[in-house]
């Protein structure tokens, strides 16, 4: 008497394991032809109506990330030139203390020659290096906010939320010291008495 159960036969209390074991490893290939085959008829399928293309499309509009990371990498690089002025922050600040120079009488007091050759050289050092904080803090937030506004599902890569808050950190710290350079309080200029 036979009775099939699950995966075992058993007949007369023999247990042919064996036999299915061999049939299932039989069957496998065959079911990753099947799979392979219908992976093909599918793209097939897409060939002829057009949308393989569609897909393509999408996925070549696809935002890659390489905007937002120089956006953050600029971000950074310009927090980093608001800490000193930069190279234009320099010529302007020889330049105001050239026409300090030219415009201040030799009569004039200590005070008016300080003021006029150091004092505005100072200020215009601290003005350009607070239009670079503020340029830096708006690439940087700006690079924050870009996925808010982005592709759904597309989340922003770390490293460039990093580099972006790096830049953030450095625009407010450069903004800070600008202000406190142009108002005096931080290495003001020399009493003249």
């Amino acid at each position: 008497m036979a009775t099939k159960t699950d995966d075992v036969t058993k007949t007369d209390d023999v247990t042919k394991t064996d036999d299915v074991t061999k049939a299932d490893d039989e069957q496998a290939p065959a079911v990753d032809t099947e799979a392979e085959n219908a992976e093909t008829d599918g793209l097939e399928e897409l060939e002829e109506s057009g949308e393989l293309e569609e897909v393509e499309e999408l996925e070549e509009k696809a935002p890659s990330g390489v905007g937002q990371g120089a956006g953050a990498v600029v971000s950074a690089a310009l927090g980093l030139v608001s800490l000193n002025g930069g190279w234009i922050g320099g010529v302007a600040s020889a330049r105001e203390q050239l026409i300090g120079q030219l415009r201040t009488s030799s009569s004039a007091s200590v005070a008016q020659q300080l003021t006029a050759v150091y004092g505005n050289a100072w200020q215009t050092t601290a003005l350009w290096a607070g239009l670079f904080a503020v340029v830096a803090l708006i690439t940087g937030a700006v690079v924050l906010a870009r996925p808010a506004f982005g592709a759904p599902g597309r989340p922003q890569a770390p490293w460039i939320r990093s580099v972006a808050w790096a830049g953030v950190s450095l625009g407010v710290v450069g903004l800070l010291l600008a202000v406190l350079k142009y108002s005096d309080a931080l290495l003001g200029l020399p009493s003249a008495s």
